[in-house]
């Protein structure tokens, strides 16, 4: 087995800490409060490959989204400033928002429950911070400052020749890196042909959009070339939500204490067991891959982010000695205390069919919305007028076709069931797909039968086939009758 590498990182004057000092330190940060710069040592084995394939799916679907159309429409896109709104194709408008709103309060319920049984999982596996900054940033800067033991001596040495070129370059790279970036996050806002389209005409004649992209772009460049994993351990709130959320029975990545301790030096031929030492040869290599700087031995901690990286540099060390894997792994601290084998218990069930139900229940939420959203307003100072024993009342309507198809409707009386409709076009009325139509109807009743000088009636909008898509309750206007 290689020699153990150096325990830690740079510290505020660039000394190395001993073990001790590190584990009663926060991760990144000093005691006395300066920062603590963190490098990790490439992690590689099982999970890494796994974690890889998820993330290069998830930055393939994040490059290629922007792109995609449904029946013509945007896959994605949430444009704030002109209020344009699509999710899976499908057209969402202001008066949606009541859907999507519930479907937030959804999704942060399953988040919750999500949590409460898996724990941190998705800042491992999911989070866009992990993802470019594990899977783009830190490959990048593996690749051209080298590993962890190399980065720390560049990082040590004078300004000479060598650093101020690998250290440009990484920098240069970073920043066409967060343009990127920064270009495909606001084809999400307002479409990839306008983005194109801006890139062509030039900054100059897009100042104000030029502006937005250099500050967003300047902000990714920040985060991920100097501010790093501290988003994770200072800044985000969901870290910060776990630690009231996990439970005994969450899964996380523990430490098993009960098999590793007493930690000791690794000798070749020893009896272990027989000497009272744990199979923890206490190595550190689960320290030096750590992106957040901390010592899963420590137990649990808010810093870990359950990247994996410890587990299989874990598991690399005990094969190499002879000792089975898993002192690191997937597991919930009763399972830790108790010795036990992993099993899906009928808690983590119950919590599955929940997220089920709940992802269903989006599903629903996007797909239940009506085909057409129908008003008819009375305008402003309109009165009713009798004619020919009729009373006449005037609706202005409003048709909005949230449908990827042209709608052909018509409109009737619904309740009362004998009002008779006149149009001031055709009773046949066309809705492009995406579009508003607006006209005027007026609606009358016969004398005798309007009871009351202001009655609620339901108008209702038919296609073709006489399938009713969308209905309305106003009121309809009459003359004051005295009831005796």
């Amino acid at each position: 087995m290689s020699d153990i590498e150096e325990t830690e990182v740079r510290g505020g004057q660039g000394q190395v800490l001993d073990p001790e000092t590190y584990r009663d330190s926060i991760g990144t940060m000093e005691q006395s409060g300066k920062r603590k710069w963190v490098f990790p040592r490439k992690p590689k084995g099982k999970y890494t490959n796994y974690r890889n394939i998820v993330s290069y799916g998830l930055l393939i679907i994040y490059f290629t989204v922007p792109f995609l159309k449904i029946n013509g429409n945007p896959f994605f896109l949430f444009n704030v400033i002109d209020r344009e709104f699509y999710i899976f194709g499908q057209p969402f408008y202001p008066q949606d928002f009541f859907i999507l709103t519930l479907g937030a309060i959804a999704s942060l319920i399953f988040i919750i429950i999500f949590t409460i049984a898996f724990g941190r999982i998705f800042c491992g596996w999911i989070c866009p911070q992990t993802i470019f900054m594990e899977s783009i940033f830190r490959k990048i800067e593996y690749l051209i400052e080298g590993d962890r033991n190399r980065q720390m001596k560049l990082d040590r040495q004078e300004w000479n020749t060598e650093k101020i070129w690998k250290r440009s370059l990484k920098w240069t790279v970073y920043v066409i890196i967060s343009l990127i970036i920064t270009h495909f996050m606001l084809m999400y806002i307002v479409g990839y042909q306008e983005i194109l389209r801006i890139i062509s005409e030039g900054p100059f004649a897009h100042p104000t959009n030029f502006i937005v992209m250099v500050l967003f772009s300047a902000a990714f460049y920040f985060v991920f070339a100097w501010f790093r994993e501290q988003v994770c351990t200072l800044v985000c709130p969901y870290g910060r939500l776990q630690g009231v959320l996990i439970d005994k029975d969450t899964i996380n990545v523990f430490y098993d204490f009960k098999r590793g301790e007493n930690r000791s030096k690794w000798r070749k031929g020893e009896d272990r067991k027989a000497a009272g030492k744990g199979d923890c040869i206490d190595c550190h290599q689960c320290v030096v891959v750590c992106p957040t700087g901390i010592d899963i031995r420590d137990g649990q901690q808010l810093e870990c982010v359950n990247c994996t990286a410890c587990i299989d540099a874990c598991d690399e060390v005990m094969e190499k000695v002879g000792l089975p894997k898993g002192l690191v792994r997937y597991a919930s601290e009763n399972e830790i205390e108790n010795q036990t084998q992993f099993k899906f218990t009928g808690r983590m069930k119950g919590f599955a069919v929940v997220l089920v139900l709940l992802v269903g229940f989006l599903g629903f939420l996007l797909y239940s919305r009506g085909e057409m959203e129908a008003k008819f307003i009375k305008p402003a100072g309109s009165t009713f007028f009798v004619r020919d024993g009729k009373i006449t009342n005037t609706y202005n309507y409003t048709f909005l076709n949230k449908t990827n198809d042209k709608k052909i409707v018509t409109i009737k009386v619904i309740e009362p069931a004998h009002g008779e409709i006149i149009y001031s076009a055709s009773s046949k009325i066309q809705v492009d797909r995406d579009k508003i139509s607006k006209g005027t109807i007026n609606i009358s009743f016969p004398e005798n039968d309007m009871k009351l000088s202001k009655q609620n009636i339901t108008i209702g909008v038919y296609d073709m086939k006489g399938k009713l898509i969308d209905s309305y309750q106003t009121y309809f206007e009459g003359p004051f009758k005295l009831q005796f």
